[in-house]
């Protein structure tokens, strides 16, 4: 079995159960580890990452941004 090829097929017809699968597996963890709120701190951290990480890609002005979550005028 070309394993390679196969991985590939499923990440391009199935991408958002894999992340989901994944993204469940590491909230399951974070739970038996450190207990459910603990897991909430860990998954808010994980989503803050995740929008400035996005927000880096997108090459866009973290001053901007942050004036705009805080209401801030330039």
């Amino acid at each position: 079995m070309d394993w390679p090829k196969l991985l590939l097929y499923l990440w391009e017809n199935h991408r958002g159960k894999i992340i989901g699968v994944v993204l469940g597996l590491i909230f399951g963890i974070c739970i038996v580890a450190g207990g459910f709120w603990a897991a909430v701190i860990v998954i808010i951290c994980l989503l803050v990452g995740y929008y400035i990480g996005k927000k880096a890609d997108e090459r866009v002005d973290f001053r901007k941004v942050v004036n705009k979550i805080f209401n801030k005028e330039d």
